[in-house]
């Protein structure tokens, strides 16, 4: 059978490159790649090198003319930025490709590898691959500028609290250090009854306000004076200033309440101890167990005041307690706390011990307390007959003195103390062995109370002195404490970031503990042919 074949089919011709004699297909311009590149170089005009201006203490580049944006390394944001520094040059091309070629992060140099086409002899298309290259210098920016002047501000926090005791303002600098919000600070600095937060903006100045009246009990108000005036412009430039005051009360301070505040908390005792101060401020009577909270708003409106200062505050030893079951509620009575127990004690202060003088007194404590025990506390009698709320008519029925807290030895207690806090930077006219020891005592509340540890980033630290005794004072759980991070960053930024801890060794010896015994039993079985 014969088959039918059609005519072949026609291929296209070679020609000769006008320039060498290849040959080559035909082109509008009758020359090789090699000779039109020789002859034509699309890319005249784009600058192969360039300059990018890099601030590394907020890790941010200067887009052109006077914004600095946020960039990490090999990123859009960062080539779009690059692409812009020569985007003049680029109009006369078509950019088909462009991306980083990588170069090591502390080399301060970046290479971006371009390829651009562009229309050359009688309409013949040309491609070409080129890389550009760019230098990172090191240069401030004004708001790195303005930080490190110390000087510059435009609002300021003045936090304040009358009273001689820091409690609640190191209880509020672990408040701060936990939620960062110290990091937009221009300035810290401490001064003798509170701290002034100094902010480049309003804003950030407005928004520590609402976080401190959202974690302290306090009240606020703010006043701004003009600084400059651009009548063209009409724009303004005021300095602000914001007061917060902290109520002047204390973690243990004995306080006496007004009777009509006193009958809106549950008909409680006008005498009660303050157990906390977080958001509210928390009240127990020490005759009863009653407890209440006090916000900010209804302290200003019934304000009072603590009866005893920190250092009047007398050593007892506990002669004799008794527990005894909690009294009948009243009409109208508030809750009551599950946490304590209430006992009737007889205690003699240790400064009279050679003397018969006993006081009788119920507290709170008797769930801590056992004879023989220290305790710190305050006779009443004397404040009580000067103090504006007292009533004569009760004076029979006031007990002799208030138990505070129990004492413990605090040399003891700081060589076993196997953790640490860390501290605000900022700048101190000058410390006194009196802002330690209300730190000692700080630090001691935060062992005796979870509720507040909860609320403090606590770090694992070496004790000096490490023992067993389970009657000794109490202490922080190794499972409520952090591992203290070290990170380390890049100077360009963005990459290369990484965390380690003591965590992550303990991860591997647990591992191989678990692994372990497997290992024998496989050497044990294995262990000819090895």
């Amino acid at each position: 059978m014969e088959y039918m074949t059609g005519p072949a089919a026609p291929t296209q011709g070679n020609i000769l490159c006008c320039q060498c004699g290849v040959p080559i297909p035909p082109n509008p311009a009758n020359m090789c790649v090699g000779c039109l590149r020789a002859q034509v170089d699309i890319t005249e005009g784009i600058p192969k090198q360039g300059t990018l201006h890099f601030c590394r203490q907020c890790e941010r580049y200067l887009q052109p003319p006077g914004t600095w944006i946020q960039c990490t390394l090999e990123s859009r944001e960062l080539l779009a930025l690059c692409l812009k520094k020569i985007k003049a040059s680029l109009s006369k091309v078509r950019l088909i490709d462009a991306g980083f070629i990588w170069t090591e992060p502390h080399s301060k140099r970046l290479k971006l590898k371009l390829t651009v086409q562009k229309e050359v002899i009688n309409g013949a298309v040309l491609q070409q691959v080129f890389v550009v290259e760019y230098i990172v210098q090191s240069q401030m920016c004004e708001d790195c500028h303005r930080i490190e002047a110390k000087d510059f501000w435009k609002a300021v926090v003045q936090v304040r609290q009358k009273t001689l005791h820091k409690k609640t303002f190191y209880y509020l600098e672990q408040l701060i250090l936990k939620h960062r919000l110290h990091q937009n600070t221009l300035r810290i600095k401490e001064i003798h009854d509170g701290l002034d937060f100094y902010y480049s903006s309003k804003q950030q100045a407005q928004k520590m306000v609402d976080f401190l009246q959202c974690t302290v009990p306090s009240r606020s108000k703010s006043s701004q004076r003009l600084i400059s005036h651009d009548i063209h412009s009409n724009v303004y430039n005021y300095k602000s200033t914001f007061s917060v005051e902290i109520v002047p009360i204390c973690k243990d301070n004995v306080v006496c309440l007004s009777p009509k505040l006193a009958q809106s908390l549950g008909n409680m005792s006008q005498i009660c101890v303050c157990v906390r101060v977080t958001s509210t401020i928390h009240l127990i009577d020490p005759c009863t167990l009653q407890i209440a909270e006090v916000d900010g708003n209804t302290y200003w409106r019934h304000p009072f005041n603590s009866l005893f200062h920190p250092k009047q505050l007398e050593e007892f030893i506990i002669m004799d307690i008794n527990r005894v079951q909690e009294k009948r509620k009243g009409a109208g009575a508030g809750a009551r706390s599950n946490k304590h127990t209430l006992a009737e004690a007889w205690v003699r202060k240790t400064s009279e011990l050679d003397t018969d003088r006993q006081y009788f007194c119920c507290t709170h404590l008797g769930h801590i307390l056992n004879p023989g025990d220290l305790v710190l506390g305050s006779v009443l009698f004397f404040v009580f007959l000067l103090h504006d709320y007292f009533m004569t008519e009760f004076m029979d029925s006031l007990q002799a003195c208030v138990l505070i807290k129990k004492s413990y030895d605090r040399s003891k207690r700081q060589r076993r103390r196997n953790w640490k806090l860390k501290e605000l930077e900022r700048d101190k006219e000058g410390t006194d062995t009196d802002d330690e020891r209300q730190y000692q005592d700080f630090l001691e509340d935060l062992e005796e109370d979870e509720a507040i540890r909860k609320n403090v980033n606590i770090y694992r630290n070496i004790p000096v002195e490490s023992d067993t005794d389970d009657d000794g004072p109490p202490r922080i759980s190794l499972a409520e404490m952090l591992e203290d991070l070290h990170i380390s960053q890049d100077a360009t930024g963005g990459e290369g970031m990484r965390e380690t801890s003591d965590l992550d060794s303990l991860k591997v010896h647990t591992w191989t503990v678990i692994v372990f015994p497997q290992c024998i039993n496989w050497i044990h079985d294995n262990w000819l042919s090895i």
